[in-house]
C-alpha cells in the first residue's frame, strides 16, 4: 500500500491498472483506516498498522493517522501511533502540523502526548508555539519553553 491514497473516484482516462490510481478496495480501506484514527480506535488502529498499513499513511490533504487522531483528541491512539513509527512532526499539505492542532483544539492530553513522542514545538506553519502566542495559551507557551 502507497503511503499516500487519495480520496476521490478515478479519471476515466486512466486505466484500472495504472500503479498511479489506487485500487477502489485499497481506497476503501484507506477510508476506513482514517475514520478509525478519527474516532481514536486505537486497538483496531493499531493492529492495522501492526499487519502492515504505513505508519506514515497520508490522505489526499496530506493529513498523517497521527494529525486525525491528534485534532480529534485521540491521546492513545497518537501514543500507539508513534510508537510504531510515526512522525510526530509531519506537516499536511498546508504545512499544519498535529501539535499546532492540538493546540488549536485545547487537547492538553493530546499535546502532552506529542511532546513525549518528540514534536518539535516550533515545527510547521504556523507553529504550535505561534498557535499558543495566537490564543494567547501562557500555559501553553510556558510548557514549550516559549516566552
Amino acid at each position: 500500500m502507497s503511503e499516500h491514497v487519495e480520496n476521490g473516484s478515478q479519471d476515466s482516462q486512466d486505466s484500472p491498472d495504472s500503479p498511479d490510481v489506487p485500487d477502489q478496495d485499497v481506497v476503501e480501506l484507506a477510508t476506513k483506516i482514517f475514520d478509525l484514527a478519527r474516532r481514536g480506535e486505537t486497538e483496531t488502529l493499531a493492529a492495522y498498522v501492526d499487519a502492515g498499513v504505513p505508519a506514515n499513511l497520508t490522505n489526499d490533504r496530506g493529513d498523517t493517522l497521527v494529525m486525525l487522531a491528534a485534532y480529534h483528541g485521540h491521546a492513545e491512539a497518537v501514543t500507539a501511533l508513534l510508537a510504531r513509527g510515526a512522525e510526530a512532526d509531519r506537516a499536511n499539505d498546508r504545512g499544519q502540523t498535529p501539535l499546532a492542532g492540538a493546540v488549536f483544539k485545547g487537547e492538553e492530553a493530546v499535546i502532552r502526548a506529542l511532546l513525549a513522542g518528540g514534536a518539535d514545538p516550533n515545527a510547521g506553519t504556523p507553529s504550535a508555539v505561534d498557535t499558543a502566542r495566537m490564543f494567547a495559551k501562557a500555559d501553553l507557551l510556558e510548557l514549550f519553553g516559549a516566552k
